[in-house]
């Protein structure tokens, strides 16, 4: 079926997310550390109100424009790159260590092209699996997005609510431990969708939005049984608020889906500080596939003020991985 895609209005929430620290010193000074905890959950970060920063948020393709969107509307002051790695999409697709070495060559070229006060993981298969790594091998903060775990059970009223992410996230031991740990008194039905992003992708670039492969993607995420029925989601994947619009017409009742691109937001404002003034700095788009892109994406684009797309130079060859 036919249809548009966009950034909808749908219904989101969350709190702070769990992975949010950095391993070292920030460059020029910008945020500050303490270098007390362990390098998977990242030392202690103290909030410093920063003038004009540079972020970088960082996905494996397009889902990661949902963040940038939040990032923008709370600190339009800042300097910010929005950096796809769609040379290699899906990364769900990619076993974890050739993964690491994949990313650190990526996040080395855009950190020496670009300098970034902050860098944002918006994506999550990047983030469970990366992440302790760039801690480890660079002096830049890094927030990371994991499945909204929490939040949701505690938004539920029913006391069943669906992770729909890809089949890597869900079956992550970090997922599980997230469940073990947040999930007590809440029944969990982890959905892992195969094709759901590359859907996302597909219809954000001007391809047909199809509703009825959507459907199917989404359906296992609603379960009724002992008199109770599936009452929120979480989107644990980034590209898939990009359908928010159409996931909420196909759901067979009106459910709470759970977007964590607000509350990285605001774990950004907290490290960062709020923005001194409400005036947009031009932004930079990069794909590291090089493509020119398509009609509708650059709409797309611009309207988030991303007007520009620029090459990154040094980068790795796709088959290097």
């Amino acid at each position: 079926m036919g249809g548009e895609i966009g950034f909808g209005s749908g219904r989101g929430g969350g709190e702070p997310l769990p992975w949010t620290a950095s391993p070292s010193l920030a460059p020029r000074g910008g945020v500050c550390h303490d270098a007390r905890r362990s390098v998977l959950i990242g030392p202690f970060v103290r909030p410093c109100v920063m003038t004009a920063p540079t972020i970088l948020v960082f996905d494996s393709g397009l889902g990661g424009l949902t963040v940038y969107r939040e990032i923008v509307n709370a600190r339009p002051d800042a300097r910010l790159i929005y950096a796809a790695d769609d040379a290699v999409f899906p990364y769900g697709a990619i076993e974890d260590a050739r993964l690491i070495d994949r990313v650190i060559a990526v996040m080395e070229r855009l950190i020496e092209a670009h300098g970034p006060d902050l860098v944002v993981i918006a994506c999550n298969t990047a983030a469970t699996v990366v992440l302790p790594s760039l801690r480890a091998q660079f002096p830049v903060p890094f927030v990371g997005t994991v499945p909204a775990i929490k939040p949701a059970c505690a938004a539920s009223s029913t006391k069943r609510v669906s992770v729909l992410g890809t089949e890597a996230t869900v079956r992550r031991e970090y997922t599980r431990a997230l469940i073990r740990e947040f999930a007590s008194g809440c029944e969990i039905a982890l959905v892992g969708s195969a094709r759901l992003a590359s859907l996302a992708e597909a219809a954000l670039d001007g391809g047909p939005v199809d509703e009825a492969a959507i459907g199917a993607e989404i359906a296992p995420c609603f379960i009724e049984a002992g008199g109770s029925r599936t009452d929120t989601v979480v989107l644990a994947c980034t590209h898939y608020p990009l359908l928010i619009d159409h996931l909420a017409r196909l759901a067979p009742w009106p459910v709470n889906f759970i977007d964590p691109a607000p509350a990285i937001a605001r774990r950004v404002v907290d490290l960062v500080g709020p923005a001194k003034r409400r005036d947009r700095v031009p932004a930079q788009a990069i794909f590291t596939s090089g493509r020119s892109p398509s009609p509708a994406l650059r709409k797309t684009l611009e309207s988030l003020g991303l007007g520009e797309v620029v090459a990154l130079d040094r980068l790795p060859a796709a088959g290097t991985i």
